[in-house]
């Protein structure tokens, strides 16, 4: 009977060891999934920070010749503007003397169609 009782307690402790290694397997199972989504979160978040910065750069490039262009075409109308008014002060007191006199300067002629008939 003893020794049958020795044969149940080794059993009952084996099956105790194994119970334990598969806690154990199960644990370190979870850590290893836990640690793998970890590292694969640090490796989407430096992939997306990478791409970011592509885009970045890219958008840069892009709007930065398109800033010089704005740039560069607001100059062109200010200049345009400030030509055209500097040629509106100088030219207006002669035109207006030129409108003024072709229209309050009457010259009256016979017009060249004209035939006198008699």
């Amino acid at each position: 009977m003893t020794s049958q009782s020795q044969g149940i307690q080794q059993l009952l402790q084996a099956e105790k060891r194994a119970k334990d290694k598969l806690e154990e397997a199960k644990k370190r199972k979870g850590k290893r999934l836990k640690q793998a989504k970890e590292e694969a979160i640090a490796e989407i978040d430096h992939y997306r920070l990478q791409r970011e910065k592509e885009f970045r750069n890219k958008q840069t490039n892009v709007m930065g010749s398109q800033g010089n262009l704005s740039a560069k075409i607001e100059e062109q109308t200010t200049e345009t503007i400030r030509n055209l008014t500097s040629s509106y002060h100088k030219n207006m007191e002669s035109m207006m003397k030129n409108l003024l006199s072709t229209i309050c300067d009457i010259n009256p002629e016979v017009h060249p169609n004209f035939r006198h008939t008699v």
